[in-house]
């Protein structure tokens, strides 16, 4: 039984993964971070999502410093984590992510993990968080009931058929996928919600920007449902710019897309077109 499990990235995600691993009886290990902002350790540390923290992150390549490394950072300090840690690992520990696209990470790690002598690797992605992040917002909670991905790349082992317990006893749901797949419908249920509450909110601060009257209108009017609509708009530029760096195909297809189908609504708000649409849509919501 993994003993150590070290969190690179102290965040909501990470921390909500420290405190869910110290919620669990069946759990006595203990739990490490580092994050680049120290802030946020210290955090983490008082809420008691770990138990200690790296003095620097070079002590992560220390020999056997973990038993499992969770890499909870954005995409790109992902690939950066995964050259770094792979020359110093070994059989018999495993390197998981929390990374929200995969193909890149995969191809990288294909080369890096998984064969004889060297560390394994399973990718993941659980499909929780909040339109903000850091570790004050963490929840023990977070992944109950959640969706957690995984893109295996290499046949199990049995510290990966441990963190995969350890992933169900958080209350999640578990799925493998393929990790092309992953990215392709990533981008269609989560880039491309993201990029349209984005683009609505920038809208509606670019339109009012130099009418305070009409934005306290807009704030006083607009109810539930602009505020769904708007509320991922708060999310770090930090995360979404490596999503898109590593999705860019797959995000550009469904923005296309959209656009098409925007295009189309709008030559036909006085068409039976737009009836037909909208059952299109009642749809698909009498499915959830």
């Amino acid at each position: 039984m993994a003993t150590r499990v070290l969190i690179l990235g102290n965040g909501l995600i990470g921390a909500s993964i420290g405190l869910a691993l110290k919620n669990l009886a069946s759990f006595e290990g203990e739990v490490i971070g580092w994050d680049a902002n120290p802030a946020e350790s210290a955090k983490a540390l008082e809420i008691g999502a770990l138990d200690r923290v790296l003095a620097a992150s070079d002590e992560a390549f220390a020999p056997y410093s973990a038993d499992i490394y969770v890499l909870a950072t954005p995409v790109l300090p992902i690939l950066d984590w995964l050259k770094r840690l792979a020359p110093v690992l070994h059989e018999g520990q495993l390197v998981t992510d929390v990374g929200s696209t995969k193909a890149e990470i995969c191809a990288l790690a294909d080369k890096l993990y998984n064969g004889p002598g060297h560390a394994a690797f399973l990718p993941g992605h659980p499909m929780a968080g909040k339109e903000s992040g850091g570790a004050a917002l963490a929840e023990a909670s977070l992944f109950q009931r959640a969706t957690w991905l995984f893109t295996p790349i290499a046949e199990p082992t049995p510290i990966e058929a441990e963190w995969r317990a350890l992933v169900t006893a958080f209350g999640a749901n578990v799925r493998d996928i393929d990790p092309e797949q992953h990215d392709e419908v990533c981008a269609w249920v989560s880039h491309l919600p993201q990029m349209l509450s984005t683009a609505l909110a920038a809208l509606l601060v670019d339109t009012f920007a130099s009418d305070p009257a009409g934005m306290a209108a807009v704030e006083a009017i607009g109810g539930r449902a602009l505020r769904e609509t708007t509320r991922l708009g708060a999310s770090p530029y930090s995360m979404w710019r490596d999503i898109a760096m590593t999705n860019t195909d797959n995000i550009a297809a469904t923005l296309l897309a959209l656009e098409q189908r925007l295009q189309h609504l709008r030559e036909n708000l006085r068409t039976p077109e737009l009836r037909e649409e909208f059952s299109t849509a009642n749809r698909f919501r009498a499915k959830s």
